[in-house]
Formats: C-alpha cells, sequence, structure tokens
C-alpha cells in the first residue's frame, strides 16, 4: 500500500503519513487508531495495567 492509499483511507494527507513513517510527527492514541484499524485493517487494543 502507498502513503497516498494509506492517507486516503484514513482521511490524512500523504505528507502527514510520510512524517509518521520518518518519526517527525506526533502520534497520537487517534491517529494510531486510523492507521492501523482504518487504514490497514487491523486490530489496536489497549490494555493499561
Amino acid at each position: 500500500m502507498t502513503q497516498e492509499q494509506l492517507a486516503e483511507r484514513t482521511g490524512t494527507k500523504k505528507s502527514y503519513i510520510s512524517r509518521i513513517e520518518n518519526g517527525h510527527s506526533d502520534r497520537q492514541l487517534l491517529t494510531l487508531y486510523r492507521v492501523m484499524e482504518i487504514g490497514l485493517g487491523k486490530r489496536v487494543t489497549l490494555t493499561i495495567g
């Protein structure tokens, strides 16, 4: 999947996906959720113990 495709799926811009990949962007939980669950179809589970 390209950065552009992932950006389209998650409602962000390609440049934002690029900044995440390169460690130059704030990665909030909502962003992680959108990229993983909506963009990549993976499940995100948060456990606080």
